[in-house]
């Protein structure tokens, strides 16, 4: 016994004859609950007034799990309830994921199907194809979808035998749906949105798209190799969430003084302007950087000139790279030390002394560690205020 929901998926309330009880699980003559199967989830309603869990197909019958036990025996007469508006957004969102599909056939090079699942926020469906699938084609396929919405397309279903329906170019098949729909079956259900897509589909369905309402794509990943994996939201979920985003546009456009239509120009330009003044800064922080480096008191060590001293403000990347830049000219070693916490050590040198081991020496003094060539080296996580090491440095 098979649930009739995907054949009418209209039934809110049903009489049936239980057929049998083990615990809270009952079976039914004839059921109109949708059991749990390929990516829609199991209906929620009542069952003798008595709140049903979980809907479960188990060989050839359909297993109602109750959230208490009941006192029901074989023979008696039950009424069944299903939850009208959980029912109505899974059917809903059920087609939409037809109609999402659709709009990859149309988009999408080598499109296959992946996966399917309904929750009760959103929707998910994975699809196998070679296109990358960036922002312009998450767009386009919203914009696609929702215009199948907007046109009214009739929504039908009917059996036919599965060897016809693999010889079909049109219709699309994924794994949940060999697995179960089919089952070793003669026939297999075909879902046909008018005009748009052919899938072969276990679910339940509206009769037309326009009952669908709003579909709001919400972001997209990849899962796997090939796949892309695109989230949505249907119905009052999705107009919340576009009322959102229209929101923050409109914000966004205010505070750059522009409209919600020239929004990207704006940004482009803001983008533009954030990016010129980060190279502005970069090149004085480089000459600021190198006038300290240069500044640096110098001490003659063995009749070799060492520029050695504190320097705060910059990482040890940027004091790497101005050091290797000013050393010479009169400065055999620069060798400075990071006023950070914790402090880091610098050592650019012309070749007469080798940088390496000055790092080295300071490390085993203070701790951390490092490393380098002969004519560049850098340590870090120095255990000693950056003055000690200094004063060390000047030998």
């Amino acid at each position: 016994m098979q649930t009739r929901a995907p054949t009418d998926p209209d039934v809110r309330e049903f009489e049936a004859t239980v057929r049998g009880v083990d615990g809270r699980d009952v079976t039914l003559d004839r059921t109109y609950f949708y059991a749990e199967s390929g990516g829609q989830p199991a209906d929620r309603g009542t069952l003798a007034g008595i709140p049903v869990a979980d809907v479960q197909t188990d060989g050839d019958a359909v297993v109602h799990t109750l959230a208490e036990d009941a006192d029901l025996d074989p023979g008696e007469a039950v009424v069944g309830v299903i939850d009208d508006e959980f029912r109505t957004y899974c059917t809903r969102a059920h087609t939409a994921s037809h109609l999402l599909y659709g709009a990859g056939r149309r988009l999408l090079d080598d499109l296959g199907y992946g996966g399917f699942d309904i929750d009760a926020e959103k929707v998910r469906v994975d699809l196998a194809t070679s296109t990358d699938v960036d922002d312009a084609v998450l767009v386009e396929l919203e914009r696609l979808t929702n215009r199948a919405v907007w046109d009214s397309r009739p929504v039908s279903w009917d059996r036919v035998p599965v060897n016809e329906a693999h010889a079909r170019d049109d219709v699309a098949f994924n794994t949940k749906t060999e697995e179960g729909v089919m089952a070793d079956a003669d026939t297999v259900r075909l879902v046909d949105v008018e005009g748009w897509d052919v899938a072969a589909c276990g679910g339940t369905h509206v009769t037309n798209t326009r009952e669908i309402g709003a579909i709001e794509v919400l972001e997209r990943s990849n899962p796997g190799e090939g796949l892309t994996r695109v989230k949505f939201a249907v119905g009052p979920a999705a107009i919340d969430r576009r009322a959102r985003v229209r929101g923050t546009a409109m914000d966004a456009a205010r505070e750059l003084g522009t409209s919600v239509a020239e929004l990207d120009d704006a940004v482009r330009a803001l983008v533009a302007d954030r990016d010129a003044l980060e190279d502005e800064v970069r090149e004085y922080k480089t000459d600021v950087l190198d006038a300290r480096l240069s500044s640096l008191p110098t001490v003659d060590r063995g009749g070799v000139v060492w520029r050695v001293g504190t320097v705060a403000g910059f990482d040890p990347n940027e004091v790497g790279e101005a050091a290797k830049d000013c050393v010479g000219d009169g400065t055999d070693v620069i060798a400075a030390v990071g006023d950070a916490e914790p402090p880091y050590v610098v050592v650019a040198t012309t070749g007469e002394v080798d940088a390496g081991e000055v790092v080295g020496e300071v490390t085993a003094a203070f701790g951390g560690g490092g490393g380098g060539g002969p004519t560049f080296a850098q340590g870090g996580g120095l255990d000693a205020d950056p003055e000690a090491v200094v004063e060390s440095l000047r030998g």
